[in-house]
């Protein structure tokens, strides 16, 4: 038992061990480690070849559909960005005050977390960093205002794709439909119950994220001598206001909408508010606070990139006029304009779910690509490659060009852009969905050994060994994976079922557990290398991971206690009876 254990095991350790401990990227990392799970799959779990090839066709048609989903994030992205009005946007929320922690909350929260809902995937942290960076901030503080800042968003980044791809597609190809049923829900269900969960764990726990994000930074980057959290306290009315107007209707829309939405609707709404707030005078703090004289700051707050130099704000050369503060005005455009593809997104989005012949149509076989029974084996795998959101994404890319009047070379160098980024993500994506696959349908085939799964052995053993104190890690498990991976959606697609498996072991309702796995993956981001990676690289900073991840244990190990209390709470106090 012990050795099968080890060998269902066997393919995530490699996975800590080349990402986490070699700090190899995922790209070389994940090929390896789908080699050993194919080859645990074939030598301890006698799985035909035909099988372990339909694994691993199946995962890389999941991760075609999450690069869909991407790649038309990151168009819409870029797309603004060649027309200026992301920095537009960005003048919008900064020229509201100078006081550097207001600063953090406008940019470090609301605009983070509006870019997590739309784009996902370590955009935030690697676009909202230089924004930070170009209004004066010490590149390592912008870093870790960005990455702590848009954390509460991330369960449901890039329109939900942590859920949709990472929870309800995993759980429908890995045959737990008719435990699910049993529950009276289909997956899609299933799913969007999870997600509601998950808003709840980070309505009650994230709510005071941008005093967290404010605290790190006025403690760690003020005066050196007189380190002191007094300066963030002055503005805690104004940040747990704005946690509090981004939570609602955040929480709101994921028990009462889909989970496409929530950190789109709450950043919009709860930026709104806030923003209206302090244009009308209230909860601006009474005193100014700033960074020490830039002569005074050590040598690893500052990266190859200078605070307010040309072109920070967003990594390319910036063609457009500077407004005090060196924040680019980008093309004189109104903000309503600026905000029009984002607007239009979730507009396409909301229609395509909401009216039913058209969410009919959309979902039409003819709109399908699918592959049933592949290679002669139960496994299936399909892509709806218009129902998923990349597609509305591109729409919107599209539609932004007149909207803009935009050149062909500005359209030509979006696309090339968001063409590039997609390419490393391609290749570790493939290999560590194929890896999961393997790992899920390892206990399906014919001459299955009866302990089931990979998965279903690694959760059996964990709930034997935790037992009732499970509920109390279940978020500190997706945080792993998502540290390992750099991805919420990887995370939920590798752990997803593994909580799943283990709250049923234990007698547990799953969707709270689940739903804490969907947190964890999301906190994980704080920690994860990639992520930390690519931020840093946009401040010129790469070299100082260490000082990021030791900085972020911290809001990493409160988010993780208190989930883990909140999880105890709802499964054996509050709501033991649910599925």
């Amino acid at each position: 038992m012990v050795l099968e254990i080890v060998l269902a095991a066997l393919p995530l350790l490699v996975v800590a061990v080349l990402l986490v401990g070699l700090l190899w990227p995922a790209t070389r990392a994940m090929p390896i480690a789908w080699i050993i799970a194919l080859g645990v799959g074939f030598f301890a779990w006698n799985m035909p070849p035909d099988w372990l090839a339909a694994a691993s066709i199946t995962g890389v048609m999941t991760a075609l559909e999450i690069l869909w989903i991407v790649f038309g994030a990151l168009l819409l992205l870029y797309t603004l960005m060649q027309a200026g009005a992301f920095d537009r946007i960005n003048q919008g929320f900064a020229t509201i005050s100078d006081d550097r922690r207001v600063q953090i909350v406008l940019l470090g929260f609301f605009l983070a977390t509006f870019i997590e809902g739309a784009a996902g995937f370590g955009t935030p942290a690697a676009v909202v960093a230089p924004l930070l960076l170009g209004l004066g901030f010490p590149a390592l503080a912008a870093v870790i205002a960005a990455i702590i800042g848009h954390v509460i968003a991330v369960t449901y980044g890039a329109v939900g794709t942590p859920i949709i791809v990472g929870i309800q597609d995993p759980l429908a190809s890995a045959g737990f439909q008719d435990e699910i049923a049993q529950g009276g829900y289909t997956v899609p269900e299933y799913s969007t119950e999870v997600a509601a969960w998950a808003a709840t764990y980070h309505t009650l726990v994230g709510f005071v994220m941008p005093l967290f994000a404010v605290g790190m930074v006025v403690y760690f980057f003020g005066d050196r001598n007189e380190r002191s959290l007094s300066p963030a306290w002055e503005v805690a009315p104004l940040c747990l206001a704005s946690g509090i107007a981004f939570a609602v209707p955040y929480w709101l829309s994921a028990w009462f909408f889909t989970a496409e939405f929530p950190s789109l609707i709450g950043s919009m709404v709860g930026g709104a508010i806030i923003v209206s707030v302090l244009k009308a005078g209230y909860l601006l703090p009474d005193s100014h606070w700033d960074f020490p004289p830039r002569s005074e700051w050590p040598s690893h707050w500052v990266g190859t990139i200078e605070p307010g130099e040309n072109g920070a704000t967003t990594g390319r050369p910036n063609k457009a006029t500077a407004t005090d503060g060196g924040i680019p005005s980008g093309p004189e455009m109104s903000l309503a304009r600026a905000w029009s593809p984002y607007v239009l997104v979730v507009v396409l989005l909301v229609v395509t779910r909401a009216v039913g012949p058209i969410s009919s149509f959309i979902n039409r076989p003819a709109f399908i690509v699918e592959w049933q029974e592949i290679l002669g084996t139960g496994i299936s795998g399909s892509i709806a490659w218009m129902n998923v959101p990349g597609f509305w994404l591109i729409v919107s890319a599209v539609l932004a060009i007149p909207i803009f009047g935009m050149s062909g070379g500005q359209v030509s160098a979006a696309w090339r852009e968001a063409g590039q980024k997609i390419v490393s993500p391609l290749i570790a994506l493939i290999f560590v969905i194929a890896m999961v696959q393997v790992m899920i349908n390892s206990g399906a085939h014919p001459g299955a050994p009866a302990g089931g799964s990979m998965i279903v052995v690694l959760a059996t053993a964990t709930a034997d060994l935790l037992g009732p104190v499970y509920p109390a890690v279940a978020a500190l498990i997706g945080a792993l994976g998502a540290a390992m991976a750099g991805s919420n959606t990887v995370s939920n697609i590798t752990f997803g079922g593994f909580q799943f498996e283990a709250a049923q072991q234990l007698g547990l309702p799953t969707q709270i557990i689940v739903g804490a796995q969907a947190v964890g993956g999301a906190i994980g981001n704080l920690v994860a290398i990639h992520n930390v990676v690519a931020a840093l690289a946009t401040v010129g900073l790469v070299g100082q991971e260490g000082r990021v991840m030791r900085l972020n244990l911290i809001p990493l190990v409160y988010y993780s206690i208190f989930v883990g209390f909140w999880a105890l709470l709802f499964s054996y106090v509050l709501f033991p009876s649910a599925f």
